[in-house]
């Protein structure tokens, strides 16, 4: 764990103390040397999880050595550097001047109309957030993160009409023929009817076809061209881009995606992904990049049945032929094509009487797209395949997906596999296979365990997080910064990250302030009400980082709804918890006991008046009294005769509320 003041330690459990006749839990850390902090628990928001490079084993800090300030203070200069260069290249996009475009017309009304599906909340916010992106004179450059499914395709269309419309050309860039070819489908049905000429641009057509469409995009007589890596190429111009489209963006390198911004500054940027790469996520997550989210999963979709499992020849008979039962079509994904035919041969042996097809990216093309259209068509019942169906291909009767060695499969890339079932009102169902006794690596078992865990709607961006903690950031701007986040952990070196954006973008820094509450009640959660230590943490966590008295009230709720009535030291815990809230709303760095007074300390920037106090002062007649220290304001406060633990705090709390 990463104390924010103490540096790394290690996590020893919650420890149960009683000091001057007050009983309360602490989280023990261990540091280097056998120095133990015993944190309280109401200030764990100080404390994070270490989140480091994979295989690195931290190195313990020492406490009281500077060492960690030291530490501290070199990261923070290497991530002040890193946000400059990053804010730099994105700024340059920024004061470029883009293109305005106009406010949406009545056709831009009837095609969203056209749409078969009700929208959900989080598509309509994207589509706003995106067409107001695009109506501001500066260059959009937005990531829309939406699961596998949730109609992220819907929403660019949307974009893209907005585009056509307004006279300018559309580039769509994706990372496979298959996936351009399904796009091209999707986007001619979709825009029929209204006069916009749509071309693909992949190797699916011959040199001459290609020829004329490159010469078509030059001209401006194509208003939108979907392509693979070929739309790069020196060959391609554009007479009149407006928007350029990134999907999968995971599967592109850094180098393609930076050849289209820098050839075309000044152009909007939309880029899809389920789970972005963790360089752009990182990105999204420090406020470089805009960031759309969908998170509601459409009607009528279940979550994939996803099952890790050594391979057994019996259960993936039984898998195949339920569903095939059902009319139903298989994925069945081994990832060497020389020996895909092999593969084939195996399974053909599991189940003699289905009909079964063989696709990979070496095939020639024409051969490709005719097996890929016989499958769509239901000519097939099995696809053995390599990952060439991972980027967004979207067959409806496809609802079983059985992957062989998926150890030595990405997280991303398992991901993206399994989101090519369960695409209809269907039950699927996903079979991530490894081989029989093979003692799989820790990295693996971590992706193992996330595609497992990560089963419910709107895990893309979950799955990304975790990609991010099991990879670390990459290499962002050619920089390595692995070794800035071992020194520190991910989520500090975020935290820093986040700052030195704030400074750099000229903004106020977050001037938070953590209020510390040093009151002499018993205030606990005892372990024969929450038995269970990782779920003590989990609500101890949600506590010290509630910043409204609302949210420590959903905390109560919850408590008395899964483990009871909330006995007094945890009633005293809630309301030393929403005490700390308040002081967090206004700014009060500690609450203390003195004798019978209350010092309540309020840090620089507090937004006290004359005329509040005043108010206080007429509310509560009995002394106060204020001083101003070092800059920090001081109001000492006499306490109720008798008053003392939940009372005391009580007291405090309806103070504070009226200073609201």
């Amino acid at each position: 764990a990463v104390h924010v003041q103490h540096g790394i330690g290690r996590y020893r459990g919650i420890v149960e103390l009683e000091i001057e006749g007050v009983r309360r839990e602490y989280i023990l850390l261990q540091y280097a040397g056998d120095d133990k902090l015993y944190v309280p628990v109401d200030q764990l928001g100080l404390v994070q999880k270490y989140v480091g490079a994979e295989g690195e084993a931290p190195r313990l800090s020492r406490l009281g050595s500077g060492e960690w300030a030291r530490t501290r203070r070199r990261v923070k200069e290497a991530v002040r550097e890193m946000a400059h260069d990053l804010l730099n290249l994105y700024a340059a996009r920024q004061t470029r001047r883009g293109y305005a475009f106009a406010p949406d017309g009545p056709w831009q009304h009837d095609f969203e109309a056209a749409f078969p599906y009700e929208e959900t909340p989080d598509q309509l916010r994207a589509v706003a957030e995106i067409k107001a992106d695009m109506e501001k004179p500066r260059p959009m450059d937005r990531l829309l993160c939406g699961d596998v499914g949730y109609g992220k395709t819907e929403v660019a269309m949307r974009a893209a009409f907005k585009a056509v419309m307004d006279g300018k050309q559309v580039a769509v860039l994706v990372p496979t023929t298959v996936l351009a070819q399904q796009h091209y489908i999707t986007f001619t049905r979709r825009f029929a009817g209204y006069p916009v000429k749509i071309e693909m641009l992949s190797r699916f057509k011959s040199h001459a076809e290609q020829k004329r469409i490159v010469r078509a995009l030059a001209r401006g007589t194509v208003d939108i061209v979907i392509g693979t890596h070929r739309l790069i190429s020196d060959d391609v111009r554009f007479a009149n881009l407006g928007l350029l489209i990134v999907d999968e963006e995971q599967r592109f390198g850094v180098v393609h995606k930076e050849k289209l911004k820098l050839a075309y500054p000044e152009v909007d940027v939309l880029t899809l992904s389920a789970t972005p790469i963790p360089r752009t996520l990182y990105m999204s997550l420090v406020g470089i990049r805009d960031t759309s989210l969908l998170e509601t999963p459409p009607q009528n979709r279940f979550p994939v049945q996803t099952y890790v499992l050594e391979e057994d020849p019996v259960i993936i008979r039984e898998a195949i032929n339920r569903e095939l039962a059902r009319g139903g079509q298989v994925y069945f994904v081994h990832n060497r094509v020389q020996d895909l035919d092999e593969v084939a041969a195996w399974v053909q042996g599991l189940v003699p009487e289905a009909r079964l097809a063989v696709a990979h990216g070496q095939m020639d093309e024409e051969e490709l797209e005719r097996v890929m259209l016989d499958f769509v068509a239901g000519e097939y019942d099995i696809l053995v395949c390599t990952t060439i169906i991972e980027a967004g291909l979207d067959i409806g009767n496809v609802n079983t997906l059985i992957v062989k060695h998926a150890d030595q499969f990405g997280l991303a890339q398992l991901y993206q596999l399994r989101g090519r079932v369960g695409r209809s009102d269907r039950l699927a169902y996903a079979y991530f296979t490894f081989r029989r006794d093979k003692i799989l690596n820790e990295a693996a078992e971590k992706r193992l365990e996330a595609i497992r865990d990560f089963t419910d709607f709107g895990a893309g961006f979950k799955i990304a997080k975790r990609d991010l903690e099991i990879r670390g950031a990459g290499n962002l701007l050619g920089t390595e910064q692995h070794g800035h986040i071992a020194a520190v952990g991910f989520d500090l070196y975020c935290r820093l990250m986040a700052e030195a954006v704030r400074e750099m973008k000229g903004e106020a820094p977050d001037t938070e302030v953590e209020t510390v509450v040093e009151l002499p009640v018993t205030a606990y959660l005892p372990s024969d009400y929450v038995h269970d230590g990782d779920q003590k943490v989990r609500v101890y966590y949600t506590l010290a980082n509630a910043r409204d008295p609302a949210d420590v009230e959903e905390m109560r709720e919850e408590l008395a709804d899964r483990f009871g009535a909330p006995p007094p030291p945890v009633e005293n815990l809630l309301a030393v918890s929403r005490l700390r809230a308040l002081g967090k709303k206004l700014k009060v760095r500690s609450i203390s006991q003195h004798g019978k007074f209350y010092r309540i300390v309020f840090a620089p920037g507090h937004t006290l008046t004359g005329e509040k106090l005043v108010g206080v002062a007429q509310k509560f007649p009995r002394a106060l009294k204020f001083r101003e220290e070092n800059g920090d304001f001081e109001i000492w406060m006499e306490g109720r005769a008798g008053a003392a633990g939940g009372e005391a705090v009580s007291e405090i709390e309806a103070f504070l509320a009226s200073m609201v």
